[in-house]
Order: C-alpha cells, then sequence, then structure tokens
C-alpha cells in the first residue's frame, strides 16, 4: 500500500530539470555531444546523495549511477532503473517555460507565448482520460523535455521513497542516468559490468500503464551514386549528373508504401533521411525499420535492386552502397526472461493500472542493451508528444510512475 500522506517530489523536481538545457547534437563527435548536458548531471549527483543514495558517480563520459543497497533477507536480484538527460534537438530545449494548467475540464489547451500551438484535444485523445488532472505544458516557444526528464525525476522520487519507508522490503537498486539517448548514442559508452544489474527498466514511455518489449529492428543504408562532371559549357555527350541519378531513384521508390508516411502498426518501412551532393557524386542515406529483423535484408535487397536499375539508365555512372546495423528488436531478448515483463504487469495491476502492452515503432536504449545482455524493457513516463512544441505531461501520471517504479520494486522481493 502506497502512503496517502506521502508528498511527492516529482513536480518540483521536473520543473527544475526542465528549465535546464540539454539538447543533444546529432552532428557532434564528442560524448556527452554537448556538454550543457552536464549541468543537469551534476545536478542530479547532488541530488541523488542529498536523499540518501549511496555509491553516487558521475564518469568521464556523463553517467550518473548511485545505489540503494538492498534491507532484504533475500536473494533478490539487482535491478537498475534507466532514464536519460538528453533532449531531442528537433525543437528547441533553451529557455523551456513549463505551465502547469490545473484542473484541466476538457478541450484543446493554447499554449500560452505562441497561441498558433495547440494541442487539440481531437488529436490528443489521451485527453479525454484526464478530465481533473494537472497538465504540464510548454509555453509554445520550446519543447518540454518530458522526454525524459520526466523519467528522471520519477525514478528519483521513487528513490527518496524507499528511504523514508525503511520498511518496505527491496533488494539492491541501481539508476543511471544517461546523455546522448535522443541521438542514438545513449549506450554507446554504458558499461554494464559496472552497471551490475541482472535486469533493467528505461522510464522512457509514454501512456500511463505502457509495457513495451518490442522494438523495431533497424539498419542504415548508405547510397552513393557517382557520376562525371565537365564544364557545363563543354558538358554535351560527357556529363553524368549524379544529382540527376539521385533523383531518378527517388521517384522510383514505392508511393503508397513502404514508408513511415503510409504505414502503421506491424508494418515497416525504408525512409530517405538526407541527401548531399553534386554533380559528381550525391549520397542518399535511409533509415530502415522493421520488427522482423528478417525483413530488413528483404527491403535492403529491394533497394539495391532499384539502385541498380536506376544506374542503368545513365552508361558510365556507378554506385556504392553500405548497410549499417543499428539495433534489433529487443523481444528476441526479453521473451527468455518473461518475468522481466510478468512483474511490470503485476505492478500495474497491484496499483488498479490497466496495462497497456505496446510495441514501439522505434528504439529505445533499452533495445541495445538487451543485446548487450542486459534485458531492458520501457515503462511509461507520462509524456506526450515528444519532440514537439506541444508535449505535454500530466502531474497525476507523473505520481502514478513513481507509484509504479516503487510497487514494481515490491514485485521483485515478494517473488524472489
Amino acid at each position: 500500500m502506497f502512503d496517502p500522506n506521502y508528498k511527492f517530489t516529482v513536480v518540483e523536481r521536473f520543473l527544475k530539470y526542465a528549465k535546464i538545457e540539454t539538447t543533444s547534437d546529432e552532428e557532434s563527435k564528442t560524448f556527452p555531444s554537448d556538454p550543457k548536458q552536464l549541468e543537469l548531471s551534476k545536478l542530479l549527483v547532488e541530488e541523488l546523495k542529498q536523499i540518501g543514495m549511496k555509491e553516487v558517480e558521475m564518469d568521464e563520459f556523463g553517467y550518473v549511477i548511485a545505489t540503494l543497497p538492498s534491507n532484504t533477507e533475500k536473494p533478490v536480484p539487482v535491478i537498475g532503473f534507466i532514464a536519460h538527460v538528453d533532449t531531442s534537438p528537433a525543437v528547441s530545449g533553451k529557455n523551456v517555460n513549463p505551465i502547469i494548467n490545473k484542473n484541466y475540464q476538457g478541450g484543446d489547451i493554447v499554449l500560452t507565448k505562441d497561441t498558433t500551438k495547440i494541442i487539440d484535444a481531437a488529436g490528443n485523445p489521451e485527453l479525454k482520460d484526464m478530465i481533473g488532472f494537472d497538465i504540464i505544458t510548454t509555453d509554445g516557444t520550446t519543447l518540454l523535455g518530458a522526454d525524459d526528464k520526466a523519467g528522471v525525476a520519477e525514478i528519483i522520487d521513487a528513490m527518496n521513497y524507499l528511504i523514508k519507508h525503511p520498511e518496505i522490503k527491496h533488494g539492491k537498486i541501481r539508476v543511471c542516468f544517461t546523455p546522448d539517448e535522443e541521438v542514438g548514442r545513449g549506450t554507446e559508452k554504458f558499461d554494464v559490468k559496472k552497471f551490475g544489474v541482472k535486469y533493467a527498466y528505461t522510464i522512457d514511455g509514454g501512456t500511463r500503464g505502457e509495457v513495451e518489449t518490442e522494438t523495431f529492428s533497424a539498419d542504415a543504408v548508405v547510397i552513393k551514386f557517382n557520376g562525371k562532371n565537365v564544364h557545363p559549357g563543354y558538358a554535351k555527350g560527357k556529363m553524368i549528373n549524379s544529382i540527376k541519378i539521385a533523383a531518378r531513384f527517388l521517384e522510383m521508390l514505392p508511393k503508397d508504401s513502404l514508408s513511415p508516411e503510409t504505414t502503421e502498426k506491424r508494418e515497416g518501412y525504408v525512409h530517405p533521411v538526407s541527401t548531399t551532393g553534386n554533380e559528381t557524386q550525391t549520397i542518399i542515406k535511409f533509415i530502415i525499420r522493421d520488427f522482423d529483423a528478417e525483413k530488413l535484408k528483404e527491403y535492403e535487397n529491394f533497394l539495391k535492386g532499384l539502385v541498380e536499375k536506376t544506374v542503368a539508365q545513365f552508361p558510365g555512372s556507378s554506385f556504392e552502397f553500405e548497410v549499417i546495423e543499428q539495433y534489433r528488436n529487443m523481444k528476441y531478448v526479453l521473451d527468455q526472461h518473461p518475468q522481466v515483463e510478468e512483474f511490470a504487469v503485476e505492478s500495474l495491476n497491484r496499483l488498479g493500472i490497466k496495462p497497456l502492452k505496446s510495441s514501439i515503432r522505434g528504439g529505445t536504449d533499452g533495445s541495445r542493451l538487451s543485446f548487450m545482455n542486459l534485458p531492458t524493457p520501457n515503462l511509461f513516463a507520462g509524456g506526450h508528444n515528444f519532440h514537439a512544441y506541444t508535449e505535454y505531461v500530466a502531474v497525476q501520471d507523473m505520481e502514478a510512475a513513481v507509484k509504479n517504479i516503487v510497487t514494481l520494486i515490491q514485485v521483485w522481493e515478494d517473488k524472489s
């Protein structure tokens, strides 16, 4: 039973964290990609120490790790909780001004500083379940950072609760706050052995009750079209313009399938994300996604076939085709450890929250960690509209996430 008199700290913490700029940089070669992230990481070190966590440290790469020692005689597996401090570079994270819209009573939410930005009720069906909730939004000029500062705040508040309630029995708990998740590098320097846990959970999901144990499998493809450049004044019969080759290739892609804008649910896609080039060489970068890893090869062969057909139309041209493995569906690993999902569902049931088992049309740090011998599903943090000016999170959902972390820890102790 969760203490009804407990004074949550999650909102106070989140509002503080949201105002610290932590945008990661997808063009950077350093780690973390932007040192601004370390400002929040250093603050977290101090807050973890203040609440009484042990073995608190920030390593050379900006990973913050801390321990809640076991207080049970049972041999309980060491469990980890992970969230990331960085925010997406898709929308500005500078000078974030969180607004608490108290006692939401339905309808659209017009953001205060840019009234062209509206969280419309029709496009956000989750709002119908938030009548009476206090909803935190931006002022319309930045993202909010609930992805994933809500998760960070929830983990710390859960640890605070357990420290203030020593009568609750639990095994050893480790927490970790990572940089650079938003640019796909959150696990790049992650030391699984040093973290020292058997199983972990990322607190980085959306809707209350989500338990996500399946992600896309993902590859990147880099296609280089090689032409021939000569002075345009004397190019007749000589120039082979690689830009035109690339344009012909892109025009041959399916119009009504195999793209993010034409797929949903369990459908995969091939997606061009950037083009750069000149007459001599044009480079197109793709991301390839599907829940079934075997289909990635099918999609890649399809693309290569289109490339070959295209180049054949431009005698004298050539191409280069490179596949880069990114991550794989964590379900392949998690299916071998069913109790990790089962205990997460049991926790929600104890709290009277309907479990929402869902598949992520994307990836998480847990995707990579699961294949680094650390099975790691993703649990809800309460945020919505990630990477957008219209991002929002309900106070009551963040508090529910705190309860869920605490209860899940109890489930592991009970079942051990």
